[in-house]
């Protein structure tokens, strides 16, 4: 009980400064941390013909090839759906009523490419890669390089799938999906490229054969991809804009594509609402599935987010933030964007909202540590410690939700904004 209480009071004073509601733009900039005074070893050693992985406590594939992080339920997913129902969704033929008018303004956004020539490298990467010298901290920027471009390459697989099973029965929103494709492959190789500066980097073809692949009805692919383009937004502008205002933590040049790269993010996501929007019973004020589906995504996303972040507040700190600051201010920020279309959402602005997520970070930590315990009791262990998840969990869903939506669909399905 000791401990516990330790562990609380820790997370409490670190996070202290925090009212129970982010502020809007502001994300609070640590100190700069100094370097790690094994950096110059590790980096004489690597370069005298040491092995990076090894080095690391990563494992390779091959030579310069890292073997993909292990699967687990905060890791980023690939997913699969039920095509046919998704062409059904969109085929003029079934549904003549459906409405293209936003699907052809979005289609046209696309095919301006915007972004044709931002993902441009130069002589830095490789530069400030090697002045990033602390062993771990290498560590943390190779996870956090990765685990952003298996997220892409997820999207760029399930965008091009569909863009090739839509043709037929809807080329627009066919080809709006292929574009979208072409924007996540470009996100997803320059991270691989990025983390090649580091020394390692994904065999992307080898994930796309060898990763599990899980199902996700249409609609859940909805909301979740919904989300997840949003709150990407959401992250990459705040860190830009953080790094702007305090250049001395811009320490990788990544950072500085993040305002033109969050744009397809916005882009993306504002495709997703007229996808929301074309099927009326998803987003729905009067449909409690609706209300619930939309809960539940956004517990799922956010605490998922908030999870993995606090497992990495080494990478957070190097470059200049507090890791709960900033979590809170992209949940914020992003359930305020998605209230405009989900029929509910979480009230993420009480102060209960965050003590909850709070105290998940300490039971995940509690998980984690038993999953790496070599005790034969370690299972029964784990049974309490799961059950105060699961509780949490049900609290935060639980919470009174804060009714939303600018959509009304009543009467002739008209919006009403």
């Amino acid at each position: 009980m000791a401990t516990r209480t330790a562990q609380v009071s820790r997370v409490s004073a670190r996070n202290a400064s925090f009212k129970g509601q982010a502020a809007r733009g502001h994300v609070a900039v640590r100190p700069a941390a100094g370097k790690n005074v094994s950096a110059a070893r590790f980096v004489t050693k690597c370069a005298a013909g040491g092995n990076v992985a090894e080095e690391l406590g990563f494992k390779e594939m091959r030579k310069g090839i890292k073997e993909a992080s292990e699967e687990s339920l905060l890791t980023p997913r690939f997913y699969t759906t039920d095509f046919d129902e998704m062409e059904q969704m969109f085929s003029q033929e079934i549904q003549p009523n459906l409405d293209m008018a936003e699907f052809d303004a979005c289609l046209l956004e696309f095919q301006e490419d915007y972004n044709q020539k931002h993902f441009v490298r130069n002589n830095d990467f490789k530069t400030a890669a090697a002045g990033i010298e602390d062993p771990s901290l290498r560590r943390i920027f190779i996870e956090f390089l990765e685990r952003s471009c298996t997220a892409e390459f997820s999207g760029f697989l399930l965008y091009k799938e569909l863009g090739r099973r839509l043709k037929k029965s809807s080329p627009v929103v066919a080809e709006i999906f292929t574009l979208m494709s072409r924007d996540e492959a470009r996100h997803a190789g320059f991270l691989n490229k990025a983390m090649s500066d580091f020394g390692l980097a994904l065999d992307l073809g080898f994930l796309t054969k060898n990763r599990n692949y899980t199902f996700f009805k249409p609609k859940f692919i909805f909301y979740a991809t919904y989300l997840s383009e949003k709150i990407g937004y959401w992250r990459y502008i705040s860190i830009y804009r953080h790094l702007q205002s305090n250049p001395e933590f811009q320490c990788y040049p990544i950072f500085q594509y993040f305002e033109n790269w969050c744009q397809d993010e916005s882009r993306h996501g504002d495709f997703f609402t007229a996808l929301l929007k074309s099927q009326p019973e998803l987003v729905s004020n009067n449909d409690l599935e609706a209300k619930l589906w939309s809960r539940f995504f956004c517990l799922s996303v956010y605490v998922t987010m908030y999870l993995n972040d606090h497992q990495r507040d080494e990478f957070y700190s190097a470059i200049g933030l507090d890791t709960t600051q900033f979590n809170m201010h992209v949940i914020v920020e992003t359930n305020r964007t998605t209230a405009r279309i989900f029929p509910n959402t979480l009230d993420v602005e009480n102060p209960k909202f965050k003590e909850i997520l709070d105290e998940l970070v300490i039971v995940n930590g509690d998980l984690i540590a038993l999953g790496k315990s070599d005790s034969p009791m370690a299972g029964l262990q784990k049974i309490p410690v799961v059950t105060k998840f699961a509780t949490l969990l049900l609290q935060l869903f639980l919470m009174k939700p804060v009714e939303s939506g600018t959509v009304d669909f009543e009467e002739q399905k008209a919006l009403v904004f």
